[in-house]
């Protein structure tokens, strides 16, 4: 047993008996953490609200068997004007629930920390681009090694007539391999995506209002169909 510094961005947190909290994390260095912040919740918790989602935290951590305690712990960056608007507290959740489906424990996460990081310092400057979300999820999606087939077609290569989307086959598909239950894509989507996809977070092209929507649908189904899981927080800001 030992102490032990580390920093990572809190995703989430839930009771832990009478006063205590589990709070997990992602560190760049460690992946997910699962830790404990021991009387967290009771009032005069010397933690205070340094242990909330989406803040960036330096913590020391005493190594347990099962889970390590928090012993100190300092902010880094609380975001905090992000959590003054809904549309950017709504945008915040989906990246942090998505990553937090996707880390792993005690895998170093440094691309999916920054991206992650990358995200939230957009959101707490500015009001989400409409297609921040979808360029988020598809980087995400190549981090782990699921990015969709965008520029040619994932059964047979060619670039041209990319006009169907499969989920299980991996991208967009020519119209001679579709295959059942592939979805049928509206002209200039597949570019549309690639180039969200290509696109850094910070630097997204000017929308296209008709696209946006459908590109969030396409992308979000895809996630889903690789999490096995349905992305909660991504119903409601799609909805």
């Amino acid at each position: 047993m030992a102490l032990r510094n580390d920093q990572g961005i809190v995703l989430r947190g839930y009771p832990f008996g009478e006063s205590h909290r589990v709070v997990v994390l992602l560190s760049p260095n460690h992946g997910k953490l699962r830790t404990v912040a021991k009387g967290v919740r009771k009032t005069k918790s010397r933690f205070g609200g340094r242990l909330e989602p989406f803040t960036h935290v330096d913590v020391v951590l005493y190594e347990g068997k099962n889970l390590d305690t928090i012993t100190q712990v300092s902010i880094i960056n609380a975001f905090p004007d992000l959590r003054n608007d809904l549309d950017r507290v709504l945008a915040a959740g989906t990246m942090i629930e998505v990553v937090d489906a996707v880390a792993q424990e005690d895998e170093p996460s440094h691309r999916l920390f920054l991206l992650l990081q990358r995200g939230l310092t957009i959101l707490d400057h500015t009001q989400p681009h409409p297609d921040l979300v979808t360029s988020f999820l598809l980087k995400v999606a190549d981090i782990i090694g699921v990015a969709p087939a965008l520029d040619s077609c994932a059964g047979c290569g060619r670039t041209d007539h990319l006009t169907r989307f499969s989920f299980s086959a991996g991208g967009s598909l020519c119209d001679e391999c579709r295959t059942p239950g592939a979805y049928a894509l509206r002209s200039g989507l597949v570019d549309y995506l690639a180039t969200i996809a290509t696109s850094e977070l910070h630097t997204l092209p000017e929308p296209d209002a008709s696209m946006s929507r459908e590109a969030l649908g396409v992308t979000k189904r895809f996630m889903e169909y690789h999490l096995e899981r349905e992305i909660e927080s991504l119903v409601l800001l799609d909805g």
